[in-house]
């Protein structure tokens, strides 16, 4: 049984079309359709069924390849640990990030990442913070860039910065005319929020909870960019972090964002990681350039 073969059998579980899995394995489809062939005469099983229509897998099919792809995730990782020692910035990093801060980090940062670290090879990610944390376990990503504090003590943490909150208000709201805003001006003010899996939601909440603000549960956003079209069209107000508000503040004249005076609502943005992970060399000089990314486009980043 060689690797090759696993990959075969993977592409084909994942593609579900022989063609398809050739391509991606850079193979012609009668040479991948022969090395099946060959697996399943060696290990004495039917892996894959075969019709004009379609491909299906059998159920010990399935069974292998599942263990297939672990057996090729830890022999990446056998590689990549090999060429960590020899450069810790190169070889690829698997990043899951939230979808309250991928947007509008990653172009801040990903310029100087490429500059600074042409050999770092970035496969980017974006779910929600549950998911990202069960891939971690899984060893699917090796770092994660998203809110701190997370509900869990497995995992390693490196802090970042903080970042500030602004509310976000219609244009012809009465807070509008205003140029900064203090937490006791949402007492009694109702709130748009982001649906239920995202971290932000249970920011947002604290930050109500202390202002005496409620939230309007007649509408749950799924992204921010749906809360801001909604404040635009002068259906509320909601909050909105520092890094998701338009630095063309003309782009956004029917939307008026302001800061809060002290103490300023925040949420504080870092890194997690696997416990003991042999690439925190790696993670800490990224901590490095993020920071310094930020503080050179971001003078409010307080770390």
């Amino acid at each position: 049984m060689k690797l090759r073969d696993l990959e075969y059998l993977v592409a084909v579980d994942e593609e579900r079309h022989f063609h398809n899995a050739a391509k991606r394995c850079f193979v012609s489809q009668p040479t991948l359709s022969g090395q099946l062939k060959k697996l399943e005469d060696e290990l004495g099983v039917l892996l894959v069924e075969r019709t004009r229509r379609q491909v299906a897998m059998t159920d010990v099919g399935e069974a292998v390849a599942q263990q297939a792809r672990k057996i090729l995730a830890e022999v990446k990782a056998v590689e990549e640990i090999v060429q960590s020692f020899d450069d810790p910035m190169a070889g690829e990093l698997h990043v899951g990030l939230i979808p309250t801060l991928a947007p509008y980090l990653l172009p801040r940062i990903m310029p100087g990442i490429r500059r600074q670290y042409p050999k770092l090879k970035l496969w980017l990610y974006e779910y929600q913070t549950s998911v990202l944390l069960e891939q971690l376990r899984r060893a699917e990503l090796d770092l994660l860039l998203l809110a701190l504090p997370v509900d869990t003590d497995e995992f390693s943490e490196i802090q970042l910065f903080d970042e500030p909150f602004q509310l976000a208000v219609p244009e012809d709201d009465p807070l509008a005319q205003q140029s900064i805003i203090t937490l006791a001006e949402l007492r009694k003010r109702e709130m748009l929020l982001l649906e239920e899996g995202h971290c932000l939601r249970g920011q947002a909440l604290d930050v109500c909870f202390m202002a005496g603000a409620t939230e309007n549960v007649g509408f749950h956003a799924s992204s921010l960019e749906t809360l801001r079209h909604m404040v635009g069209e002068g259906m509320g107000i909601t909050l909105m972090p520092q890094l998701a508000i338009p630095l063309q503040r003309s782009e956004t004249n029917e939307i008026r964002y302001l800061p809060f005076t002290d103490p300023k609502p925040s949420r504080q943005i870092g890194m997690l990681y696997r416990q003991g992970s042999y690439r925190e060399e790696t993670f800490t000089r990224l901590r490095q350039l993020i920071q310094f990314e930020m503080k050179e486009k971001d003078i409010w980043i307080n770390r």
